[in-house]
């Protein structure tokens, strides 16, 4: 869904709920919270014991009695009594005080770009439980462009890849709307598990969840392309004694590893260019992609891109707050004063 800029100017601030993290910007302030979507429970009790970094710490850790929850999957709020209590300790009683204040409080938010009516309707109740009397629904991908700087709003094809954690989107815009667009159901999350699998399979290790980002890290030459160091060293507990053991792996192995759950991104890329007019898709020869997105970091994904397609690839400057500072420069009326969707004015 989307809005003209005229409507978003009128909001009083801006929320991004991803799967990975929680991002709020307020009109006059900027980014107020940036925390993982991750909230703490006792079970017993029903109290909310911790939210966002800390909670996040927890997950692996806690007592029997503690559950650690995310609210947020694949960008769709699946808990909204929860993500309403998260988001109100992220926020603060200061902010969320100073925004009470504001007559008719306006809110706007990021929606996937094929979120169905219930997905789009459980992100409205959530922010409507914050005070919020009017909530405005923009496209995660268009609200991505415009945070990266791309010129959607102009007759010209700009192609951008947003890396979420649960998902991949892939779209080309042109006069401030998506031509062609395609969600693929990989992300982060799923490189994740093919690093886990891996060494469970092939080395009888079972790797600590928290170790596992830490690993792209360590293999930052290795990742996805063939430069750096042939093997590295980690820790993890033993399959079958359960004690805790270290070993050398082989990243060539790794690699190779990581790349069978990107081979789908690349098809879904495919396919995007080929349902996309000629015109547009020879404008994208000179434009390139513009990747966004916390998973955009992953090493050599944008190489492995670029090879796959034949087409320059960018990555953000900060491309894990693109949408939200999108959404940012929408309230602050920083972007032309166009209608996003010339049919909706």
């Amino acid at each position: 869904m989307t809005v003209s800029l005229e409507q978003l100017r009128r909001c009083h601030f801006a929320v991004d709920l991803g799967a990975a993290r929680t991002r709020v910007y307020v009109k006059g302030v900027g980014l107020v919270v940036d925390q993982p979507s991750v909230a703490a429970v006792n079970t017993r009790t029903g109290a909310l014991i911790a939210v966002g970094e800390f909670a996040e710490q927890m997950t692996g850790r806690t007592p029997s009695y503690i559950r650690v929850v995310r609210p947020v999957s694949g960008g769709t709020v699946v808990d909204i009594e929860m993500a309403q209590r998260m988001l109100r300790h992220l926020i603060g009683d200061r902010t969320r005080r100073t925004l009470r204040r504001k007559p008719r409080l306006r809110a706007a938010a990021c929606t996937p770009h094929d979120a169905d009516p219930l997905a789009q309707r459980a992100t409205i109740e959530t922010l409507v439980g914050l005070g919020a009397r009017r909530v405005e629904l923009v496209d995660t991908l268009i609200a991505a462009a415009v945070g990266c700087g791309l010129p959607v709003e102009q007759p010209e094809a700009s192609m951008i890849m947003m890396c979420g954690a649960a998902a991949t989107q892939v779209a080309v815009l042109s006069l401030g709307s998506i031509v062609t667009a395609e969600r693929i159901p990989v992300g982060g999350e799923a490189v994740d598990r093919a690093i886990v699998q891996h060494l469970r399979h092939e080395h009888a290790l079972v790797l600590p969840s928290q170790s596992v980002r830490p690993l792209h890290v360590a293999l930052s030459g290795t990742g996805l392309t063939p430069d750096g160091p042939a093997s590295t060293e980690i820790n993890g507990r033993d399959v079958a004694t359960g004690l805790a053991r270290s070993v050398r792996i082989d990243t060539a192995a790794v690699r190779d590893a990581i790349q069978t759950p990107l081979t789908a991104v690349l098809d879904g890329i495919g396919k995007v260019l080929r349902e996309c007019p000629p015109d547009l898709v020879a404008d994208l020869v000179d434009s390139g992609i513009m990747m966004v997105g916390g998973s955009a970091l992953l090493p050599g994904l944008d190489q492995m891109v670029r090879q796959a397609t034949g087409i320059p690839v960018r990555i953000a400057d900060q491309p894990d707050v693109c949408a939200v500072q999108g959404l940012g420069d929408m309230l602050e009326g920083r972007i032309e004063p166009l209608v996003l969707n010339p049919l909706a004015a």
